[in-house]
């Protein structure tokens, strides 16, 4: 014998619906309702080798490695409205027998410095490389300057260099971004 239960399943459905519990429902909170997204992206990563300090055709130093990298992400205005504090994260792993001088500079469209930070790589060897972690919070005033950036250039100094000189730097960064999101009025 078969039975249809279609009706049954309906009737409890409409119950459930009719008699359910909104009437304590307070609708104007939805307002005051602050979003925490926590964002993380790759910023920067490369592979100096040993070699690029040291021009073999003129037999001179090249004491500075450049390079540049735009950041895209901070270029939303709902981003750098909601941006509370970010977190970098660098990691090097150096096998070149020299210290580095690591520097971070934030520059707007108009070339001009929104905020930097510098850091130190200790020495390392290709037996024994040696990894150095970097973590800069920005948060506050600084986080208003950092916004205002759309690209940074990272500026890689070796103190000396000659053309024996072996190994490999390697940087492999990223960055967390803490947003607070909130109705605007």
């Amino acid at each position: 014998m078969k039975k249809n239960l279609l009706i049954p399943f309906l009737g409890v459905l409409a119950s459930l619906v009719l008699f359910s519990c909104v009437k304590d429902t307070d609708f104007d909170q939805a307002e005051n309702i602050t979003l925490t997204p926590v964002v993380e992206l790759d910023l920067i990563y490369f592979n100096a080798e040993a070699g690029e300090f040291f021009d073999s055709i003129t037999n001179t130093s090249i004491l500075t490695l450049r390079d540049t990298t735009e950041i895209r992400f901070l270029d939303d205005t709902g981003i750098q409205e909601s941006l509370v504090r970010a977190e970098f994260l660098f990691n090097f792993t150096n096998s070149i027998s020299r210290t580095f001088e690591v520097e971070f500079q934030f520059l707007n469209e108009m070339n001009e410095e929104t905020y930097q930070t510098t850091t130190t790589v200790d020495a390392g060897t290709e037996l024994a490389p040696v990894l150095t972690q970097f973590i800069d919070n920005v948060e506050g005033e600084e986080i208003t300057q950092l916004t205002m950036s759309n690209r940074v250039v990272i500026s890689v100094t070796i103190p000396s260099s000659d053309a024996s000189l072996q190994g490999v730097l390697n940087l492999q960064s990223k960055t967390t971004y803490y947003l607070e999101i909130k109705e605007r009025s």
